[in-house]
């Protein structure tokens, strides 16, 4: 089967999030699958030199998008089994971010106009386009109203990765930028307290719909996790599915990351203490071989849990923890944090950057990874940690309660807490402490996650069903 995966960013080229790592590591695991996959996403101008010099130019085109008429280049890149497409405007894409930008409906309209004016130039036509997240929600609209015939047997699969970002916009971006007939909105397909938003115009469009852990899937019919489109979600449950999210394991592994002090596996005890040892040198923590080391690696915002953590900081360094935090974000929890490691030097580390290095750093040095989520429709970080041998405490929400297996289970793999709020993080915290005590029992629980099964494999196979189900309907 032939599989066009249309995304807004795919790591190692561009990434701001979790959406860029399934991006670059789904479409891999689905040609191992067998299938004949390709990528396309904007040539943003970000994207390295070291990749642009591997790519080769394919031709050029002009796109119409309603009475705009922009150059569009196509270029494309092999690597690991997968061919990419990139799409070269320099008017929309090279821009000093690859979001928040006034115009982002008419430059996702652009590129996703794009995807199907050049599909027909191509010697290749997709059996299914799995499209993903507002910024290419418009294919399956588009592909509603295109009356050539070529997409008549063409599939399309829509992937919320976080239901928040919706893509809404005044009724009138409808027909002077996205080029769409009013009677969609008038229909009620994109209408949505009088504005357009075109998630729930793709959820209804698409021939099936998907999100990216199962307990997320059934949160989305919860008013309160699903950000106003619940409703939509049980009209449209009948061609749903949650398939959890995998990892590039080859990429995020301790036996070869060039990135930390010591490579280390599952039955080296040495290679995590030294990695430990080096992270507590390079922050200013001191010696902590007797002290446990809890990691937060994410945006500094609130739906991630900060408030929690904020709350409960004192509590956490009266423990006899230390505490690292590694990301940027909102200016509140950046100044908090800060300030925080000025309070309590030594025990409080404040790394308020992006840093792939240092993440990886922290990874192998923490002992705990704390995730207090409010909401998080997967989640990639526990899994990173797990691969680190890094042990996670998350609260109960989407893909943090599907692979996160709570201790004192048989076969638990971290902690976790089901009330959002401090005073029961903190007892998750509180456990986990205890339990990093008892050697014997920790070593079992570290061993455990750097063996456990994060790989797309399985979650792979169940998106080739899904592909598979709807060429044969």
């Amino acid at each position: 089967m032939n599989v066009l995966y249309a995304v807004s960013e795919a790591a190692p080229f561009i990434k701001t999030g979790g959406l860029a790592d399934v991006g670059g590591s789904l479409p891999k695991a689905l040609s191992c699958q067998g299938a004949d996959v390709r990528v396309i996403l904007p040539l943003y101008g970000s994207i390295a030199d070291k990749w642009r010099l591997k790519m080769n130019f394919c031709f050029y085109t002009y796109i119409q998008l309603t009475w705009r008429r922009q150059y569009c280049g196509v270029f494309s890149l092999k690597q690991d089994g997968v061919i990419w497409y990139f799409i070269d405007n320099e008017y929309y894409f090279k821009r000093d971010s690859i979001y928040g930008c006034y115009d982002d409906g008419e430059r996702f309209a652009f590129f996703s106009r794009t995807v199907l004016d050049i599909l027909p130039k191509l010697d290749w036509k997709p059996d299914v386009i799995n499209c993903n997240d507002w910024q290419t929600a418009l294919i399956p609209l588009y592909i509603r109203e295109d009356h050539s015939g070529y997409y008549s047997d063409v599939k399309t699969v829509f992937t919320i990765h976080n239901i928040e970002y919706q893509g809404r916009f005044g009724k009138e971006i409808l027909s002077d930028v996205f080029g769409l007939s009013d009677a969609l909105y008038y229909q009620g397909i994109l209408r949505y307290e009088n504005d357009v938003n075109i998630m729930k115009g793709a959820i209804y469009e698409a021939d099936h719909f998907t999100t990216v852990s199962p307990s997320y899937a059934q949160e989305l019919h919860n008013p309160y996790f699903a950000s106003g489109l619940h409703q939509v979600i049980e009209d449209n449950s009948y061609k749903f599915t949650g398939i959890l999210n995998g990892l590039d394991t080859d990429h995020y592994n301790p036996m070869t990351d060039p990135l930390i002090p010591v490579n280390y596996g599952p039955e080296s005890d040495t290679g995590k203490a030294a990695c430990k040892e080096a992270l507590c040198a390079e922050l200013g923590l001191g010696d902590c071989r007797d002290t446990p080391i809890i990691a937060c690696i994410s945006r500094l915002v609130g739906h991630k849990g900060f408030d929690l953590v904020a709350e409960a900081l004192d509590r956490i360094v009266s423990r006899n923890a230390k505490l690292v935090i590694l990301g940027t974000g909102d200016a509140n929890y950046e100044s908090f944090f800060r300030d925080a490691e000025h309070r309590y030097k030594g025990v409080v580390s404040a790394n308020i950057m992006y840093s792939e290095k240092r993440a990886s750093q922290v990874y192998a040095g923490a002992d705990m990874i704390l995730m207090p989520s409010r909401s998080e429709p997967c989640g990639l970080t526990q899994m990173i940690a797990m691969r680190y041998g890094t042990v996670p405490i998350v609260h109960e929400v989407g893909g943090l309660k599907d692979t996160v297996r709570p201790y004192p289970a048989e076969n638990a793999n971290g902690f976790s807490f089901y009330y959002y709020s401090a005073d029961d993080m903190m007892r998750s915290i509180d456990y986990a402490l205890d339990t990093w005590h008892d050697k014997d029992t920790w070593c079992s629980l570290t061993r455990r996650d750097m063996v456990e099964d994060l790989s797309w494999a399985r979650s792979a196979k169940d998106y080739i069903n899904i592909y598979d189900s709807l060429i044969k309907r």
